[in-house]
């Protein structure tokens, strides 16, 4: 299989013909991005990521420039937290190539795909809870990291950088609820109703004084698990492009997408072994408001995707209630605070 025209234009920008080409297969499971795995002749395994044209009314507004967070994520995570190495990145729009990444492939397969599979692959309770140790170490190496001065989005999709946590924050969730007015996406509340409450709770925000670095897409499609049976490991922590500097809890939301993360007892033994946490009241109220956050995302995002009727129906069933609830105990913990 050769590659597409774009990706075999990406290639031989940074000197690779085709025939150094060994193999090419796209990666499914992706929702934004084209990704494809390069085989080189010389067993070089490279991953090529390429976003789609920049369209109006497909977008939505923080998603402008995500390659820069991406490679943001990868320069910053280091070779320590299992990430992949960027070997050469084209971010301008403007550049006859298009915007791109190329970046070392990670061994393994995605953790839902093995935690799914049939036979002998499915994770055993044992492994499962040791790669949950394994990988709350990781994450908090990730969040040892330290941003470069301020809080938000690398790439500038909503503006520079910002002085504080509750200014970035305050943005990026106006941003999503602006976007769901623009795309009349359906959620559980009124816009102006959970502006108001977010901007209630935002002075909690402040507790956070230093940004560090949140990959903020922590699902099991995102965590690469390596190895045999019994002797399974993290192979990789991939699609970094969603990622902010910011309030390290908010990584919590993904990691534990529709849970408790206070139960996930072996994650927080391996995060906790690196640094320490406590669930107390800011940190509590934090995650509700990143709970929020994330399923607005989830909920806005169906409607500039176009996604069928039968897919708005089942996120609408699954998020919409969740959201409801993050949003109950944001109320909860204003009440307490009173």
């Amino acid at each position: 299989m050769q590659p597409d025209d774009t990706t075999a234009s990406v290639l031989r920008s940074v000197g690779v013909a085709e025939d150094r080409i060994a193999a090419v297969a796209p990666l499914a499971g992706g929702t934004f991005n084209a990704v494809t795995r390069v085989t080189l002749t010389d067993g070089s395994d490279w991953v090529v990521k390429i976003p789609p044209p920049t369209t109006d009314g497909t977008l939505m507004s923080y998603e402008r420039d995500l390659l820069v967070n991406e490679v943001e994520f990868y320069t910053c995570a280091g070779e320590s937290a299992a990430a992949p190495r960027v070997l050469h990145s084209q971010l301008d729009p403007d550049a006859p190539t298009g915007p791109y990444v190329i970046m070392s492939a990670c061994p393994g397969r995605p953790w839902y795909d093995i935690a799914g599979a049939a036979g002998d692959r499915v994770l055993s309770d044992a492994e499962e809870r040791r790669l949950r140790n394994e990988l709350g170490r990781i994450v908090a190496r990730l969040h040892s990291v330290t941003g470069p001065g301020g809080f938000g989005y690398p790439s500038r999709a909503l503006g520079p950088l910002a002085p504080t946590w509750r200014q970035a924050f305050t943005a990026m969730t106006d941003a999503v609820l602006a976007d769901a007015d623009t795309y009349s996406a359906r959620l559980p509340r009124p816009a102006a109703s959970i502006r108001a409450l977010i901007a209630a709770a935002s002075p909690v925000l402040d507790d956070v004084t230093r940004p560090a670095l949140v990959h903020f897409d922590l699902w099991q499609g995102n965590l690469l698990v390596d190895g045999e049976p019994g002797a399974r490991t993290i192979g990789g922590i991939i699609d970094g492009e969603r990622m902010f500097w910011g309030d390290p809890v908010a990584d919590f939301v993904s990691l534990a997408l529709f849970a408790n993360m206070e139960e996930d007892e072996d994650f927080l033994a391996g995060y906790g072994s690196e640094q320490p946490l406590v669930f107390d009241a800011s940190v509590r109220l934090r995650l509700a408001l990143y709970r929020c956050h994330l399923y607005l995302i989830m909920l806005v995002e169906t409607v500039p995707r176009r996604a069928p009727q039968e897919h708005l129906d089942r996120v609408w069933k699954e998020v919409g209630p969740q959201l409801e609830s993050a949003l109950g105990d944001v109320e909860s913990a204003l009440r307490a605070r009173d």
